[in-house]
C-alpha cells in the first residue's frame, strides 16, 4: 500500500517535498514521556518523521494530569509508553514505531545506542539515567538534544538553546554539567534550558524512586514549551536549517574549564 502523505501537505509548503522525504527517512529516539517528552514525541510524529523509538517505564499518576499529554482521569496506572504509542499511531498509522516499556539502565542504554539514530531526544527529569544517556550518546557520536529543568518556572519566553556546557542560571543544568564532566564529556550536546529564576518555594521532597529525590512545582504549558523547543532543534537539524545557540555570558564561565567547557581531571566549579 502506498503511504499517503497528504496529511503533511501544510508542512510540505514550508519545508518542501525534499524536506518531507528527509523526515520520512529519519529515525528519532525519545527517552522520557513525561511533561516534556510526551509533547516532544508528538511534535516529532506530527512533523512526519517516519521511524521513532519511544522509551518510558512509568505509569500515569493523578499528579501527572496538570502537564503530561498521556495523563487523563480515565487512565491512571496505565503505562505512558503504551498510551503514547496508541496516540502516535492514530496520528500516523504508517509510523514505524518501536516501544520500550522500561526505565533506562546503563546496560539498556549501551545496548540501545549500539544502534545509530538520526537524533536522540533526552527528556529525562532524573539526573542519574540522564547522565547514562548523555554520556553514552556522546561517546557513540550520536546527535542529541537534552531538556534541562522545566520545574519551578512560569515564563516560556525565557527558554534558550545552547551547548550544554554554555547553559547558565539553571540549577538542574549546573548539576548535570558538573557530573557529566567527570565522565569525560565535553562540548557538542545541545540543551534546552530556561534563564528564569526557579521558584524555590515550590520544591517538595519525594520518596526517591526512579532516581528522583525531589521535584519542583509545574504549570501546564511550560514542559510542553520545552518539548516544542526540543522538537524544533531536532527537525531543524535534520533538515539542515540553522539552530542559533545562546552563548554563556563571560561572567558565568566555569572557573576551571573556561568557555569551551572541556573536561579537566580536577573537580569543576560553577
Amino acid at each position: 500500500m502506498i503511504n499517503d502523505l497528504s496529511w503533511l501537505s501544510r508542512s510540505a509548503l514550508l519545508v518542501g517535498e525534499e524536506g518531507i522525504e528527509k523526515l520520512q527517512n529519519s529515525h528519532v529516539l525519545v527517552v522520557g514521556l513525561g511533561g516534556v517528552g510526551s509533547f516532544a514525541a508528538e511534535f516529532i510524529c506530527r512533523s512526519g518523521v517516519g521511524e521513532m523509538t519511544i522509551v518510558d517505564g512509568d505509569a500515569v499518576d493523578p499528579s501527572n494530569r496538570n502537564r503530561q499529554l498521556p495523563a487523563l482521569a480515565t487512565n491512571h496506572g496505565e503505562l505512558k509508553a503504551d498510551i503514547m504509542a496508541s496516540r502516535l499511531l492514530e496520528i500516523n498509522p504508517a509510523l514505524n514505531l518501536h516501544v520500550v516499556r522500561n526505565f533506562l539502565s546503563p546496560k539498556m542504554c549501551r545496548d540501545m545506542l549500539n544502534q545509530r539514530f538520526d537524533y536522540v531526544m533526552d527528556c529525562i527529569d532524573s539526573v542519574t539515567p540522564k547522565l547514562y544517556l548523555l554520556a553514552t550518546a556522546y561517546q557513540t557520536g550520536q546527535k542529541i538534544v537534552s531538556s534541562m529543568g522545566a520545574g519551578g518556572k512560569l515564563d516560556p519566553t525565557q527558554l534558550r538553546v545552547a551547548d550544554l556546557m554554555d547553559t547558565y542560571q539553571c540549577q538542574f543544568a549546573q548539576y548535570v554539567r558538573k557530573r557529566i564532566k567527570r565522565l569525560s564529556v565535553g562540548t557538542g550536546i545541545k540543551a534546552v534550558f530556561s534563564t528564569e529564576e526557579v521558584m524555590r518555594s515550590s520544591l517538595i521532597m519525594t520518596d526517591g524512586s526512579n532516581f528522583k529525590r525531589s521535584a519542583y512545582g509545574t504549570i501546564s504549558y511550560l514542559p510542553a514549551a520545552f518539548g516544542g523547543v526540543c522538537a524544533s532543534v531536532v527537525i531543524r537539524d535534520l533538515l539542515g536549517y540553522p539552530v542559533k545557540l545562546t552563548q554563556r555570558p563571560p561572567s558565568m564561565m566555569d572557573k576551571k574549564t573556561g568557555s569551551k567547557g572541556k573536561p579537566k581531571k580536577s573537580k569543576a566549579k560553577d
